[in-house]
């Protein structure tokens, strides 16, 4: 690798190659149109061809495919590339509209029979370096190295490598012209490439720096002995026995410069692009950022400057402000701001623990500013003082008319809140807009937004601390670098949130989820993160030491049960011992063919052999002693004495919240130590705990949305809405209903709300799939509103592409009409989960909300310290704990208007447990 050229006057784009690699990119997003057409390579390739474009503006840029079927390769060595799986359907289905975007953009497009891409490349960058025409290859191929020259070069812009004659020497250990003859050694797995028995990269790298070209090694066998590399006395002998496959194999490697091209190098000429043509596309395939790019975009080259500031590209005018006059006067122009970007930098990633570094600020976009007040380097320049500069932004930022947008706000508020600053007036958070306007889209950090959104590529933290035990933190690095880099996530997330704004704005009922719930919620998760719970450490640490004895117990009941002594952690060895020495039925196989010991199959082993189940008894308590009760008494601050987990917004799905350090979603409630584990979570002297949850929500949502009359009535007439289908399903009285047919009823119940099969019933029940399958069939014939949902809700993801919950939250299904039938029955069954999930995370969230409003206007001595699941945790003051239990159940019941009632239950106690 090395410095970049100056702009060359050639781009030739070796499409194949990005073809592959933008499939593969954007193979995990699972992108699609809401009709089932993949998307994903479609777009990333559009994305690289248009950053190309802006990059290396004034040069001529030109793609070549490979063309269809075989090329001279594959008769000179049949098995040539022999070894490749076939292209995914996916993919074949994305190469046209790919070829068509290619065109619409003004591309010359380039593909001809019986020859690679490769060849086609080779030419022209031959007929290039004749005529000394800067010339660049944009392709992520190895082979490609063999063709730079002091005119033509590489760069794969996936990974931003740029690569001249002597970086091919720096990144392959051999010159340029040696890369042929190094491939032809080494054989090259992914073109099916033989090369020589026993040679790879030292032996090779050995014989052409010592020797010189195949040819010269041929002629100077004998001197191969004396370069002293592992085989070298054996070398001749073995190279003249395979020799003829070197040879094939150099003849397969070497790249063809002569091929003929119905155009040459001199009239490679690009043409206006066809906005109309690309706008059409663009509808198409769905590409709504693109749609809003290429809207805004004035007619004719769609990188002309204009654009190409609006577009992604910042402008650069990034202050790094050590003068209070200048710090004064972007305090007058942020006063006099509709709205600014703001963010701060910090010594951690820990709210609790983080200093403040900087504050960074954008006003438009491309106009942002640093505001470093401690960095502490060697040889640091003099800052603004911290306390001024927060004195100054104080009014600003506790303004609720002065409208500020961040990306993951919560954080920021938390770190001011540390100097006592209270921040309002945060309307816009680009993660939540990112989020609400399609969860699954793509991950909503910063730098995975900029790339989705603007197709731009932001500075990594990485790039300018480091990594790994030697990355500094952020007041350790140079204010040269780390100015540009807090200014850049201002000015960036200034444009994200034009830019997504744009598209959730249209749709009312996403932006009345972005306004009502998400952005609300920021303040109030980032109090109950500060404020912390309280957890009795005396407690936890004689649980671990119990744990610690059982687990020994465990394992040796383990060994003498197997006969011998084995690693209960180690797949390897319960494979073999489960499946080799005692001969149990293999279930389930890994991706590699490997009989599996997952949990689900050791819980199915366990229902009939006893090692399994002593293995899944040990795993749950060995990862409940790791996980909570060794880890939660290291977790607790030592200002505070409480733990401070970290609630997010934008990680799953369907809208649920998610915690993490420590994860409280997780801690078991069904087993008795995991009940031990909630029972260290306290209330201090003087407060209870009041834990208030929903009763059986997602079956209520569910009764609401299918409108089914007999889960109606059954939940208006209070009735145990598990007996009541027991009764129904197996045609008994309430009265007679038994213990193990309200079991199965509830198994029904719960399942068929998370799409469970018959098969998978009748795991649960231990019965019949037969039976299993006549429990399903009696439950939707007196529940048919049920059933009718169901098929209404498929169909209605199958034509939009996503579902909705009762308050507009969408969630996008890439795989709903997917060829694959598994993938297309997994979208199915979350379609017809996710509208109660989803609805059931809107309806706690919006429950945080009421409850934290009537707290904040009573004078009850009391406020939310957890939320986990359908579930409130509160610390309340011993005088304030009946009139509080009465309001949360009343604020908490109003969240939502169903058909059915919403019920909640509260309990109080001295801990969790009791409460719960």
């Amino acid at each position: 690798m090395s410095e970049q050229a100056s702009t060359p006057q050639l781009i030739l784009v070796d499409g194949s190659s990005y073809l592959y690699r933008a499939f593969h990119a954007s193979e995990r997003a699972n992108l699609r149109t809401a009709d089932g057409r993949p998307t994903g390579a479609i777009r990333v390739m559009t994305n690289m061809l248009r950053s190309l474009m802006r990059q290396y503006q004034g040069s001529h840029v030109t793609v070549i495919f490979d063309a269809k079927g075989k090329n001279f390769r594959h008769e000179m060595y049949s098995e040539y590339k022999a070894t490749r799986k076939p292209m995914p359907d996916d993919l074949r289905s994305q190469i046209e509209p790919i070829h068509q975007i290619v065109t619409a953009l003004g591309l010359p497009l380039l593909m001809i029979e019986g020859v690679e891409a490769d060849d086609v490349i080779g030419t022209l960058a031959r007929q290039a370096t004749e005529k000394k025409i800067e010339t660049i290859i944009s392709t992520g191929d190895k082979d490609i190295a063999q063709l730079v020259t002091e005119h033509v070069s590489m760069i794969d812009t996936m990974n931003d490598v740029f690569t001249d004659v002597s970086g091919v020497e720096n990144k392959f250990g051999v010159p340029a012209h040696l890369i042929i003859d190094y491939l032809a050694l080494m054989g090259d797995s992914s073109d099916n490439i033989p090369g020589m028995p026993g040679v790879g990269q030292k032996t090779a790298l050995a014989l052409l720096n010592g020797l010189g070209s195949i040819d010269e090694i041929a002629e100077r066998l004998d001197e191969v002995s004396a370069l002293g590399f592992r085989g070298s006395k054996n070398f001749a002998e073995k190279f003249t026995e395979h020799k003829d496959i070197v040879l094939l194999s150099r003849e397969l490697a070497t790249i063809k410069t002569d091929v003929a091209l119905p155009v040459s190098i001199d009239n490679l000429e690009m043409q206006p692009v066809n906005k109309e043509q690309l706008l059409a596309l663009f509808k198409e395939y769905e590409f709504r950022t693109l749609i809003s790019e290429l809207e805004k975009e004035g007619s004719g080259s769609a990188v002309n400057e204009e654009t190409e500031e609006k577009a992604v590209e910042p402008a650069g005018e990034y202050s790094i402000i050590t003068d209070e006059a200048e710090f004064l006067n972007w305090i007058k122009q942020l006063e006099s701001a509709e709205l600014f970007a703001f963010d701060t930098e910090t010594t951690s990633l820990n709210y609790m623990e983080a200093e403040l570094v900087g504050v960074s600020f954008a006003i438009e976009p491309g106009k942002a500013a640093y505001v470093p007040v401690a960095h502490d380097y060697l040889g640091a320049p003099v800052q603004l003082d911290r306390n001024w500069v927060l004195e100054k932004l104080k009014p600003l930022l506790e303004d609720s008319d002065k409208h500020k947008v961040g990306q993951n706000f919560k954080y920021d508020e938390s770190v001011l809140a540390r100097y006592d600053i209270h921040m309002k007036g945060a309307v816009f958070d680009t993660m939540l807009e990112s989020y609400v306007l399609n969860s699954v889209a793509t991950r909503h950090n910063m730098d995975a937004l900029a790339e989705h959104y603007l197709g731009y590529k932001t500075v990594k933290y990485e790039d300018i601390a480091g990594k790994g035990v030697k990355q500094l933190t952020f007041n350790q690095i140079e204010l040269e670098k780390a100015g540009p880099y807090a200014a850049e996530d201002a000015d960036i997330t200034l444009r994200l949130h034009r830019a997504i704004w744009a598209l959730l704005k249209p749709e009312a009922s996403l932006e009345q989820v972005f306004k009502d719930i998400e952005m609300p919620l920021v303040d109030i998760l980032s109090r109950i993160e500060r404020h912390g719970a309280l957890v009795d450490s005396g407690l936890l640490n004689q649980q671990s030491l119990e744990i610690g004895q059982r687990l020994k117990e465990l394992e040796k009941a383990a060994h003498d049960e197997a006969g011998e002594a084995f690693n209960l952690s180690s797949p390897k060895q319960l494979q073999e011992l489960f499946f080799n020495k005692l001969q149990l039925p293999v279930i389930k196989k890994t991706p590699k063919g490997q009989p599996s010991t997952a949990e689900e199959v050791l819980q199915e082993l366990a229902l009939d052999y006893p090692l399994p189940k002593l293995i899944l008894e040990h795993r749950g308590l060995s990862k409940l002693k790791s996980t909570y009760t060794d880890k939660l008494p290291q977790m607790i601050n030592a200002a505070t004495g409480r733990i401070h987990t970290s609630y997010h917004q934008a990680v799953t799905a369907t809208g649920r919240l998610s915690s993490s350090d420590p994860n409280l979603q997780n801690i078991p409630i069904r087993t008795l130590e995991g009940r031990r584990v909630r029972q260290a979570f306290i209330a201090p002297r003087g407060y209870k705990l009041v834990a208030a949850d929903y009763s059986q929500i997602e079956l209520r949502i569910m009764a609401h949305l299918s409108k089914d009359k007999g889960l109606l009535d059954a939940f208006a007439n209070g009735l145990d809405i598990h007996k009541a289908t027991a009764a129904e399903v197996f045609g008994v009285t309430l009265e007679d209903v038994t213990s193990d047919q309200r079991r199965s009823a509830k198994a029904i119940n719960f399942g068929l709300i998370y799409g469970m099969s018959s098969f998978g019933l009748a795991k649960q029940l231990g019965v019949s799939r037969k039976s299993a399958q006549e429990y399903i069939d009696l439950y939707f014939e007196r529940y048919p509103g049920v059933l009718r949902y169901m098929e209404e809700t498929k169909a209605f993801a199958r034509e939009n592409g996503y579902v909705e919950t009762i308050f507009g939250r969408r969630l996008y299904l890439p795989e709903i009409n997917a060829r694959n039938g598994m993938r297309r029955q997994g979208a199915e069954r979350t379609a017809i989960n996710a509208p109660m999930q989803g609805t059931a995370a809107d309806i706690i969230k919006k429950a945080m909300i009421l409850v934290d409003r009537w707290l904040q206007e009573s004078a009850f001595n009391a406020r939310v310290i957890m939320q986990v699941h359908d579930e409130l945790v509160l610390e309340v003051a011993d005088e304030n704990v009946e009139v509080v239990i009465d309001g949360i159940k009343s604020q908490m019941a109003s969240a939502a208007e169903l058909s059915v009632p919403l019920l909640v239950e509260a309990g109080v106690g001295g801990n969790w447990d009791e409460a719960h």
